[in-house]
């Protein structure tokens, strides 16, 4: 990690040009690996960056070490929200934000940093979203249990009908946006739970926003905390409720 002499003089208001957003809930076994890939990969490729953790309620040391990386890297924010849900936890990281292109990130990072450049080089192919697929040309999933893969592809079907037709993988954690893209968006987002990347890619093709899949590699991690049952459940229940928010009128 760069010693903190070497950017301290950094004023509040500079600009960047990547900020990079990893909502964490009770993440502290993943969490510091995290924060060395995400340090390595801005040292590694001279960016002038920034890394904002989002702690959403957590009730173990996962606060702790967010503050701890941020004292001792200026690169480094770590900010606080109410448990309410990833969706929250990555609205308010992104809006708090100041990097001219915006990333957001899982803590378990089951794709490799290194795959930042292929967003990266999606948005500057003209993309105003790039988002990571699973299910995108090229991609590969390992490790993946054949009933979560079965489960996701059903729920994708459903999204493709409901919300965002022709988006092959709605849900991989790893999506990489233009600044006014993520201004229009975010400020937009509504769903707090695990539904909200079907919302803000729902409201990018309302907003005539060019959105890319890109294949990555991906690695399933046993420790995951998605419940398959009872998260598709609500995920279905906020589905819906992008829909039911649409016909009211609700995105403006």
């Amino acid at each position: 990690m760069v010693h903190p002499a070497a950017v301290a003089s950094r004023r509040a208001d500079e600009p960047l040009d990547l900020s990079i957003v990893i909502p964490a809930f009770n993440e502290e076994a993943r969490l510091p690996a995290a924060i060395a890939a995400v340090a390595g990969y801005l040292e590694a490729n001279g960016c002038r960056g920034e890394v904002v953790i989002v702690e959403n309620g957590s009730t173990d040391q996962t606060a702790e070490i967010a503050r701890a990386a941020a004292r001792a890297d200026p690169r480094f924010r770590a900010l606080h929200v109410d448990a309410r849900g990833k969706g929250r936890a990555v609205r308010m990281g992104m809006l708090a934000s100041r990097g001219g292109t915006v990333v957001f990130c899982d803590a378990d990072f089951s794709m490799s940093i290194e795959d930042l450049a292929v967003l990266k080089g999606a948005l500057a192919d003209g993309a105003d979203v790039a988002i990571a697929s699973r299910e995108a040309s090229g991609a590969h999933r390992l490790g993946e249990p054949l009933a979560r893969h079965l489960m996701g592809r059903v729920y994708n079907w459903l999204v493709q009908i409901v919300a965002v037709p022709g988006v092959r993988d709605t849900q991989c954690g790893f999506k990489a946006f233009r600044r006014p893209a993520a201004e229009h968006l975010f400020r937009r987002q509504t769903i707090d739970g695990w539904a909200f990347d079907v919302e803000v890619l729902f409201l990018a093709r309302r907003g005539h926003f060019r959105v890319k899949e890109v294949p990555v590699t991906w690695r399933y991690d046993p420790s995951s905390r998605v419940r398959p049952l009872h998260d598709t459940i609500a995920m279905l229940r906020e589905l819906l409720t992008v829909r039911w928010n649409a016909l009211c009128g609700r995105y403006g």
